[in-house]
C-alpha cells in the first residue's frame, strides 16, 4: 500500500517552532518516524514538504492515481487555500487531515480548515503521534 505524506507551509522550519505546539521533533526527525511506523505497518510511504502552494497542489495531481491514501498537514493554507481544497476533492482514495497541535483550541483564524469536511479523517493535537494513528487507519488497523 503506497501512501503519500504532504506537509505545507513552514513544516521545514518545525524544530524552530514552539515545542509545546509542536512537539519539538526536526522536519527530518518527524519523517524518520513516519517511515519506521510505516515500515512497521507493511506500508510504503513516501514524505514530501513544500513551502509553495503550487507545488504542493502538483503533488496532490500526481497522486490521483499513485498512491493508496494520503496523509495531508497543509499548515496555514488549511485555513484559506481552496486552491488546495479543490485538488484533495478530486481524490478517489481516502485523505487524513493532520495537524500537530489542536487548531480548533488556537487563535480564531487557525479553527476552521477549508479541507475538513474532505478528509477521511482528521487527527489534530496528537503532535507527531497524529501520524502514526493517520497511517494506522490507512492501513486499516486504527480506529473507525
Amino acid at each position: 500500500m503506497q501512501i503519500l505524506v504532504l506537509n505545507g507551509a513552514n513544516l521545514d522550519a518545525l524544530s524552530r517552532r514552539d515545542p509545546s505546539v509542536y512537539g519539538g521533533l526536526s522536519l527530518n526527525e518527524l519523517e524518520s518516524r513516519i517511515y519506521e511506523w510505516a515500515h512497521a505497518l507493511d506500508l510504503s510511504a513516501r514524505c514530501r514538504q513544500s513551502n509553495s502552494e503550487g507545488e504542493f497542489i502538483d503533488w496532490i495531481h500526481d497522486a490521483y492515481d499513485t498512491v493508496d491514501g494520503l496523509i495531508v498537514n497543509p499548515g496555514a493554507w488549511s485555513h484559506y487555500s481552496y486552491a488546495i481544497r479543490d485538488a484533495l476533492e478530486l481524490l478517489t482514495v481516502p485523505f487524513v487531515e493532520v495537524h500537530l497541535s489542536n487548531i480548533e483550541s488556537r487563535e480564531e483564524w487557525r479553527r476552521h480548515s477549508v479541507v475538513a469536511d474532505l478528509a477521511s479523517r482528521r487527527v489534530i493535537g496528537k503532535g507527531p503521534e497524529g501520524y502514526r494513528e493517520a497511517l494506522e487507519y490507512l492501513a486499516g488497523t486504527g480506529e473507525e
